[in-house]
């Protein structure tokens, strides 16, 4: 299995998961404080360490983090456990986040999701949020025994070669390949024109290129689509309509949708294989799913950062997030804050 890769021993990580519930399915690390990233900021040492928690049942969870670390939360912990279980399932990517937190001598953030929000998001790409977190190397730090979790972590990095194939020309490099699915859940994010570094991808994948190796490695060497040449690290792939066809087919649910919503003309309703079939033996078809995947990525990034309003410190928004915005994500953020309150009463009832 490819994950197995990716896991880690670490005594360090196990030790700041010790501050925390132990119902856990999955626990992970990412990020600049974990892998190194190349870069004029990437001081790995001082960086945050950033974790996300999935949960079986987040009210259980946050029920019991909140006796054990009720400083961790904005003041939406006055209001209990249930309603920061809705705000992370009906907001933003249905992640609930907790930032700058003194931890063992490291700051760090961690991100809480339903197990049943991940597989969803891993194998349909609903947000491609979380999962597009792992698509890149990240260190295991807990992982339990649930067959569909794993089963979906894997199909999520076989989706993630999949569309990166069908984006990419006849011939290229890993380098090529990897920096395509680095920059999967990066289509269309909003936070790369408003404050991220637009060198972003580059930065991770250069410097963590046997990481990337190690993921995909087996998924290449299996896959039916591509020949791949490890030692001289080249790959080639079926560029014929037939070949991205059923590359096409394999994508994950969500992502067709929003190509069949894109290529589908007013009034017509194809369906989605009919959509596909067309896009196959278009001379654009890596253009169309870029879209695609902006089309997802673009919408689920700004409700995640304006939900931060909410779950984050105030302090920290204010000085370290909302001085680079530009008047545009400030409208984002009061459309968001203008709808979150008009639902509050109707939605959140107890």
């Amino acid at each position: 299995m490819a994950l197995q890769a990716l896991q880690s021993s670490g005594v360090a990580f196990r030790k700041i998961l010790s501050h925390f519930p132990e119902e856990l399915s999955l626990a992970f690390a990412y990020g600049s404080g974990v892998y190194r990233q190349a870069g004029p900021s990437s001081d790995q040492k001082n960086a945050v360490l950033d974790f996300v928690f999935a949960v079986d049942d987040p009210v259980a969870w946050h029920s019991e983090n909140l006796k054990k670390n009720w400083s961790h939360y904005s003041l939406l912990k006055v209001l209990g456990p249930r309603i920061i279980t809705a705000v992370q399932n009906n907001y933003g990517a249905g992640v609930y986040y907790n930032t700058l937190i003194a931890c063992d001598g490291r700051l760090i953030k961690y991100g809480v999701i339903s197990t049943s929000v991940l597989i969803e998001d891993l194998l349909n790409w609903n947000n491609l949020y979380i999962a597009g977190r792992l698509q890149k190397p990240v260190k295991i730090v807990a992982m339990n025994e649930d067959v569909a979790l794993r089963s979906a972590l894997d199909q999520n990095l076989k989706s993630a070669v999949t569309a990166a194939f069908l984006m990419l020309p006849e011939s290229f490099s890993e380098e090529d390949l990897f920096t395509e699915i680095a920059g999967l859940s990066y289509s269309g994010d909003f936070r790369m024109v408003v404050g991220e570094d637009k060198a972003k991808v580059l930065n991770i994948v250069k410097p963590n290129m046997a990481h990337f190796r190690d993921l995909y490695g087996r998924i290449l060497q299996e896959s039916p689509q591509v020949v791949y040449q490890a030692q001289q690290g080249s790959l080639e792939i079926d560029k014929s309509p037939e070949g991205q066809f059923t590359q096409l087919m394999t994508l994950p649910k969500t992502l067709q949708q929003q190509i069949n919503h894109i290529m589908d003309p007013p009034g017509k309703n194809r369906d989605v294989e009919e959509t596909l079939f067309q896009v196959a033996h278009d001379p654009d078809c890596g253009d169309v799913v870029r879209l695609g995947l902006a089309a997802i990525v673009r919408p689920s990034s700004i409700r995640q950062s304006t939900k931060g309003i909410l779950t984050a410190d105030l302090k920290y928004r204010i000085i370290g997030r909302w001085t680079p915005l530009t008047t545009r994500s400030h409208l984002c953020l009061m459309c968001f804050l203008e709808n979150f309150v008009g639902r509050w009463t109707h939605q959140f009832k107890v």
